[in-house]
Order: structure tokens, then sequence, then C-alpha cells
């Protein structure tokens, strides 16, 4: 990798990678190879974040957010070191990075480091910015959101928004999107900032959550006309009208049955290779999620100490995080099972129903602890939204602190593109080509439009 990172002195713009959940930098290697090929070490400088590898990534998005600001810092200081001198910032999250940058960016911004530099290009592959909890009901969804909350450590907890942020009293998700937080503060710096989203078989993070939607346009494709951008068919949707409805008179072609037959064939294996692996990956993610636990309480434990090599963390933990407490100081001085079933919507004419999945998924009080006010806050606003719901386009039943993430992340304004992956089931490695795989090279069509057309140089 060493051939396609770093820089020279003559290059004035820093673009950070940061790898997802169980990543690695590798994992980025083919986004920094297509990035170099692009632009050359005397203009750009590409550093592939390294202290969240593996199971790192178990220790939450505050603690990986100050290791990546922390590398960042160090990055900075060493190409000043070196005679060179960086006056443009591009930050590109994956997956779980890209939540992990938006903690390092509101970090930057509360240090004053990007006062120093022109903020360019956010831009993030497939990253769950609404947290993976599933907005369906029934048994199997309940258990994803238990289950999956409590395999992953503090991550887990994050992902799923169980966790109360410092005395907030709301999720690390509700606090990242808070209008008033030093993180949207800092993103709004940034002249562009760009999504790409899987709308089919991202089985670690869906369309509505990649997206920031609390709609889906894409559960049935059969049933709308897809439209793509002009030079990236069959896999890059115009972002501005990327589907429509299909004419009413309109009757799709029934299947043959040797057809039908013959799509059941390739999809067999598959199956069966799902019944039968499936009950022994749960008690593996089982097992493994305690030791990783574990493990990851450990290094967090020698992380608030400041002897994990970031230095002393007091350093990040006293800079306040809403906008208001840092006006005050300037004036005296933070994959499979998810995604398999229908979607569950609100609806006006069935309040009932729809008052037991305002947590989305048939929750318990075993998912989330008592928030007293707030959670009557949230559900008013769930209230809010199942009124607003539209017949033709139906709102998906997430939680009161997903609609209003939703609301203020639209405040910033995004270009978003959804991306359909044909050749891979695995889509949300697909979409950065994760590995050199010939099923993934529909991922080098995305990473070549992302260079040309939404990296800002």
């Amino acid at each position: 990798m060493a051939d396609y990172t770093g820089g020279s002195a003559e290059a004035d713009h820093l673009c950070v990678l940061v790898h997802g959940l169980w990543g690695n930098p590798n994992h980025m290697a083919n986004v920094a190879k297509r990035l170099r090929a692009e632009y050359p070490k005397e203009k750009l400088y590409i550093l592939v974040a390294k202290r969240n590898a593996g199971s790192f990534t178990y220790d939450g998005i505050e603690v990986g957010g100050e290791r990546v600001c922390h590398e960042i810092l160090e990055e900075l200081a060493l190409i000043k070191s070196q005679g060179g001198k960086i006056r443009k910032l591009s930050v590109v999250g994956y997956s779980l990075g890209g939540l992990v940058a938006r903690y390092a960016i509101g970090l930057l911004y509360a240090k004053g480091v990007l006062d120093e530099l022109e903020c360019q290009t956010f831009t993030a592959f497939a990253s769950p910015f609404l947290g993976v909890r599933t907005p369906l009901r029934g048994w199997a969804n309940h258990v994803w959101n238990v289950l999956g909350a409590r395999t992953l450590s503090l991550s887990g907890r994050q992902l799923f928004c169980i966790d109360k942020f410092r005395d907030t009293g709301k999720p690390l998700l509700a606090v990242l999107a808070d209008p008033k937080s030093i993180f949207m503060q800092g993103l709004a710096k940034f002249k562009r900032r760009t999504l790409y989203t899987n709308i089919v078989n991202d089985r670690s993070a869906v369309y509505y959550t990649t997206g920031i939607s609390k709609t889906d346009p894409y559960t049935d494709l059969s049933k709308v006309k897809i439209n793509y951008l002009k030079g990236y068919e069959d896999v890059i949707l115009d972002p501005k009208n990327p589907v429509e409805p299909l004419p009413a008179n309109h009757q799709k072609e029934e299947e043959s049955l040797s057809s039908r037959a013959h799509n059941l064939a390739q999809s067999l294996p598959f199956f069966l290779a799902m019944g039968l692996f499936l009950p022994i990956g749960v008690v593996a993610l089982v097992i493994t999620g305690a030791v990783q636990s574990f493990r990851s309480a450990k290094r967090i434990q020698l992380h608030e100490k400041g002897l994990a090599g970031v230095g002393d963390v007091t350093e990040y933990r006293s800079l306040p995080f809403l906008l208001k407490e840092i006006r005050n100081q300037i004036e005296d001085a933070y994959e499979e099972l998810n995604s398999t079933q229908q979607q569950e919507y609100l609806s006006a004419a069935n309040s009932d129903d729809d008052e037991e999945g305002l947590n989305g998924g048939g929750s318990t009080s075993l998912d989330h602890e008592d928030g007293g006010e707030d959670d009557q806050e949230q559900e008013e606003i769930v209230a809010l939204e199942r009124k607003q719901s539209q017949a033709a386009q139906p709102t998906l039943a997430l939680t009161g602190h997903q609609f209003a993430m939703i609301a203020a992340l639209d405040s910033l304004g995004w270009r978003t593109y959804p991306v359909w992956i044909h050749k891979a089931r695995h889509s949300h490695a697909a979409i950065i080509v994760r590995m050199d795989r010939a099923s993934f090279s529909e991922g080098e069509i995305v990473l070549n439009h992302w260079v040309k057309e939404e990296f800002l140089i």
C-alpha cells in the first residue's frame, strides 16, 4: 500500500481514509489506489487510518474517533516537520468508518484545526448514519436488535442506539446529528458532502440508514423503472430521478417455469448453506462477542488512562461537544441477519400496530433504558411522522431519534448516489472493491465516479 499512500512535500491536500467494522487498512487499498491513479504524490497526500484495525473497532465510535483524530494530528505534524504544508482536507469513511470519521471531524473542529484548513470533500460509502436497528417487527427482528447490540461491545450499543452518551441522555448517533454539536458544525465546513448507498444486497447497512432516508423506494424493484446516471449505467442511479413508477397498464411478462426453476436452482445452495451455517454462526457470534467485549473493555480502560498510544485523552474529553458550550468557553477564554425481510411502515390508519413498533422491530424494555421526558418527545416525533406518511411512499417505522437525525442531517445538504451492485451478493464490500474479486468489478465504476465527479482537489 506504500506505493499509493503518503505524498510529497509539494502536496497541499490531505485525504484521510477510514475503514469499517472488523476492517483493516487493506480494505481501503483500492480506494487509495484509485485516488493515486488520478492525483500524483505532488498533488495529494493520502493517509489510511491504522489504529482502529480488526477487533479495535469494537471499542466504540468515541474511542475510534479519538484515535483517528490523533492520527490526523500526528500526520499533519509529520508533514510540517518534513517541510510540507497541508492547506486542504478531505475525509472518506466506509461503513462504521463514516461515523468514526464524523466524530474525528468534530474533535478537529473543536480544537480549531479545521479553521486552518480548507475542508473539501466528505464522502461516506455505505455508512449507517441512522444506526443498524432493523425497522421491522416480529421475533426475528427483535432477536437481531437485542442480540446484535450486545455482541459488538460498545460499538454495538452505539450502532443500535441503546447507549446514553455521557450526560446527554441520548444515543451517541443522536448527539452526532445534534445541530448544536461540534460534529455537525465540523461537517458543515466541508464544501461537498457525498453519500454512496447500496439499494440491494447490503446485509451490513441497508438503504434507509446509508441514504439517510425515512422511505425506501427500492423494496420492490420489479414495480419501478430504474433511471441510471449517464455514463455510469447499470450501477449508479440518477440521483435526481433514480426511480419512477411503472405505468399502470404495464404488465411484466411472467417468468417461464424453466426460468423460475433455473433461478431456484441457483439460489438453493445459498439457502441450504444459510440453514446449515447460520445457527453455528450465531453461536460463534455470541461467544466471539463475549470475548471481544471483555478485551474491548480492557483496551478502553487503557485508552482512558492515556496508555494506549493516543496520549492523554482528557485533551479530547475536555472539549465540549455542544456549540453553546463552545461559545461560552470562547467568550470566557464522539452483516447477515439485518435485511432479510420486508420493511415495516408507519400508517395513520393502523395506529395500534404502530404504537407497538415505535422503537423499531417490537422493542422491549430490554432494548433501552428509561429516558423519561426524552422518550415522550421521541413518541411525539413518531406520531407526527405517522400522520405525514403517504400511501404511495410510506414512512419506515423508525424511532424518534432516527427521524430527528434525518431532519438535522438533511439540513446540511448531501449529494446522494444510489448504487445497484448486480454481480455480488455482498454489495457492502463490493461498493469500495474491498478486495480484488471479479464479482466486485462494479465497485470500480463507483470509485471512478467518485474520483472524477465528486472528489474536490
